[in-house]
């Protein structure tokens, strides 16, 4: 079993930065494409952003050029740099691997 504890959300004002992270337990962690993926409240949960165990990232049209993913497998730790944050940008966010394992989430919440 693989757990995930998410870490570095709050509350920010309009223009703001954030930064998340996600520790897995596990040396699996390497193996696995990690993902941030967020819920606001009364929509669908939607992926954010991934990052395959070779690097290779995709992010949602609506993060493009503000929200930077990446990993260190090292320590076993997903990272989401949140720039430029907007009010839409506040959900809970959840970090996954390999959609299979998922952390419980941390609520990020833009002012405008």
């Amino acid at each position: 079993q693989v757990q995930l504890v998410e870490s570095g959300g709050g509350l920010v004002q309009s223009g703001g930065s954030l930064r998340l992270s996600c520790a897995a337990s596990r040396v699996i962690y390497r193996f696995y494409t990690a993902g941030w993926y967020r819920q606001a409240p009364g929509k669908q949960r939607e992926l954010v952003a991934d990052i395959s165990s070779g690097g290779s990232t995709n992010y949602a049209d609506s993060v493009k050029g503000r929200f930077t993913i990446s990993r260190d497998n090292i320590k076993y730790t997903t990272y989401l740099q949140m720039n430029s944050l907007k009010p839409e940008d506040t959900a809970v966010y959840y970090c996954a691997l390999g959609n299979q394992y998922w952390g419980k989430g941390t609520l990020v919440t833009v002012s405008s």
